[in-house]
């Protein structure tokens, strides 16, 4: 994006040159992905706007490949590893547009997507918080794009495996919306953090991410909070990108505990008290239970996929000292902010 040089103020030079979103790109050792990120952005997006990538010190030569291809990106090479909610924070920091676009890395943008996404926006101020449709790369579709809160139902289906067995129903897959194709305009409980929209100021009155959630989560809990405060987070079929993690994602027990951990929390801090006790009850059978069903499986079937399931959901259960309560409370006034 061109900045335009006029003879002015510093103040109204600064204005002139606003962006109407800032786009915030996490990197870490994504440098490939990273970049068919920001060629799609560049080449689908027409509203002003102002691109930050904060790399997370990566190891594969990120900074370096981004720097030297996108000399216009506001590129952050950070010397830690932040994670997803505090980078977001710290870039977010230095963002400028009215709004602010969480983009993930591993993602294309599809048919001017952005410039629909900030038009929907405008349409339904209301929302607060919009998100758009997701594709896997052979452009089926990615249903990760939104979820519904926890519930006790949901939470049973789950244990179960009813949520598992039956994932195109609405009834048995409640928080997946099992039923809904992305294909209409609606109203969600949570937007992902791969496509999420919301107006800068009114991040900043969030405080942003609650870094309580170290990995997972966070998306989540920002959307409920976002609730309480009167916002209603929605979803349109007409932005649409392609996601690609998650398409053939397998069971990896380190992922599964950071999971666990972040649902056991949001357990803790949303759930009302009458429901908090069944509900972490649930959460804590589901992968006992998941480790049962796929030790039946594999001595049924004598398959490799069922019997490696079992491995790494035996190793979640044995790890339950790590996730059964959840992230440690914040310290006083610090549970959001950079």
């Amino acid at each position: 994006m061109e900045t335009i040089k006029i003879e002015r103020s510093q103040a109204s030079s600064e204005a002139v040159a606003a962006p109407t979103v800032s786009i915030i790109i996490i990197s870490y050792n994504t440098w490939e992905m990273t970049l068919e990120c920001l060629e799609s952005v560049a080449r689908e997006t027409t509203v002003p706007h102002e691109v930050i990538v904060l790399d997370n010190a990566s190891s594969d030569g990120s900074a370096k490949a981004i720097a030297e291809k996108f000399p216009d990106v506001k590129l952050m090479p950070e010397t830690a590893n932040h994670g997803f909610a505090k980078g977001n924070n710290v870039a977010i920091e230095h963002a400028r547009g009215k709004y602010v676009l969480l983009l993930n890395p591993d993602t294309v943008v599809l048919d001017s997507a952005i410039d629909k996404l900030l038009q929907f926006a405008q349409d339904r101020p209301d929302a607060k918080i919009w998100g758009g449709r997701t594709l896997y790369g052979d452009r089926s579709l990615n249903p990760t794009n939104c979820w519904r809160q926890m519930s006790l139902w949901s939470l049973t289906s789950q244990v179960f495996g009813l949520s598992s067995m039956f994932r195109n129903s609405g009834f048995f897959n409640p928080e997946g919306y099992g039923d809904w194709q992305r294909d209409d305009e609606r109203e969600v409980d949570i937007v992902t953090g791969c496509l999420l929209l919301i107006e800068r100021d009114f991040w900043h009155e969030l405080g942003g991410f609650d870094l309580t959630y170290v990995m997972y989560g966070e998306e989540a809990d920002l959307c409920l909070r976002a609730r309480k405060l009167g916002a209603r987070p929605r979803i349109t079929p007409n932005a649409e990108i392609v996601h690609y993690v998650g398409a053939s994602e397998a069971v990896h027990a380190r992922k599964l505990v950071r999971v666990l951990t972040a649902k056991t929390t949001l357990i803790r801090q949303n759930f009302p008290a009458w429901k908090r006790p069944f509900g972490l009850t649930m959460m804590r059978l589901w992968p006992w239970s998941r480790m049962r069903a796929a030790q039946v499986r594999a001595w049924a079937t004598r398959k490799t996929k069922h019997r490696e399931s079992a491995e790494s959901w035996g190793e979640v259960w044995d790890r339950r000292s790590e996730w059964r309560d959840g992230y440690p409370e914040p310290l006083p006034n610090k549970g959001h902010g950079v």
